[in-house]
C-alpha cells in the first residue's frame, strides 16, 4: 500500500532544480571530509548516493540539510541557503541513526513534528503511513519498546508526515524487513512522482536499481554520476 506524501506540487514536464551545490567543501581541521563537489538535483528526480564508508556521503547529506556549515562553496535549496527557515521547511532529513524522544509515543511524535512545521496531523495520511509500515498497533508505544527495525520504520514515518520538497535519507534500508523495504521504495517513488526530489545514501546494491541516478563518491569527491535505465 502506497502512503500519501505531502509534497506541495505535482511534477511538471520541465524539471527545475531543487538543490544546487557549487564547489562545496567540508574540512575538519586538516582533514578534508568532502569536496570540492558540484551537483544539481532536479524536481522529480530520485538519486542514490553510493560509496564506501568514509567517502563523504553522510557529510554531504548533513551539509544539504543545514546540520553543518560548509568550509567553502555554496548550497541552495530552491534558491535558499540550507540554514534559513524556508529551506528547512522544504527539506526532510532522515539520519542513519534515528533520533527519537524516548518519552513520546509514536503518535505523539507524529503530532509534534506536524505542528512544529505549522501543519495539523492529517488523520487519513497518518493512518496510511502507520498501516504501510505495520505500525498501527504500536502507535501508543514508546520508542524504548521498539526493535531496531521498528525504530527505523517509525523514523521514516515521522520524517514524511509533514510537507517537504526534498527528502534526504541516510542508509534507510538497514534494519528493514522485506515489507518495510518495499514500502519505503514505494514512498520514494511517490515523492518523485509528485514533483519532489530524493537523495538517498545507501550500500544496498539491490535498492540502487530504483533510482534515476547513481552518484558515486570516493574520498569526498564525485567520481561518477550516471542516469540509470528505467
Amino acid at each position: 500500500m502506497t502512503a500519501r506524501i505531502n509534497t506541495k506540487k505535482k511534477r511538471s514536464k520541465a524539471k527545475s532544480p531543487l538543490m544546487k551545490c557549487d564547489e562545496l567543501v567540508k574540512d575538519y581541521g586538516e582533514s578534508r571530509a568532502l569536496g570540492p563537489v558540484s551537483l544539481t538535483l532536479n524536481a522529480g528526480e530520485a538519486a542514490a548516493l553510493v560509496g564506501h564508508n568514509g567517502s563523504g556521503k553522510s557529510t554531504f547529506l548533513s551539509l544539504i540539510a543545514g546540520r553543518v556549515e560548509p568550509t567553502e562553496g555554496s548550497i541552495t535549496i530552491s534558491g535558499h541557503s540550507p540554514g534559513d527557515e524556508v529551506a528547512r521547511a522544504l527539506v526532510s532529513y532522515l539520519p542513519d541513526n534515528p533520533v527519537l524522544y524516548e518519552d513520546l509515543s509514536l503518535g505523539e511524535h507524529l503530532e509534534y513534528l506536524s505542528r512544529l512545521h505549522g501543519t495539523t496531523p492529517q488523520q487519513e495520511h497518518t493512518a496510511e503511513l502507520l498501516e504501510a509500515f505495520s505500525l498501527t498497533d504500536r502507535v501508543d508505544d514508546l520508542p524504548a519498546d521498539y526493535s531496531r527495525g521498528l525504530r527505523q520504520k517509525a523514523a521514516i514515518a515521522i520524517g514524511v508526515c509533514r510537507p517537504y520538497r526534498l527528502l534526504l535519507v541516510d542508509e534507510p534500508f538497514s534494519g528493514l524487513d522485506r515489507a518495510g523495504r518495499n514500502t519505503l521504495i514505494e514512498l520514494l517513488g511517490t515523492v518523485k512522482s509528485k514533483g519532489g526530489a530524493v537523495l538517498v545514501a545507501t550500500h544496498d546494491q539491490d535498492a540502487v536499481e530504483v533510482f534515476d541516478r547513481i552518484i558515486t563518491l570516493e574520498q569526498g569527491q564525485i567520481v561518477d554520476d550516471n542516469v540509470t535505465p528505467q
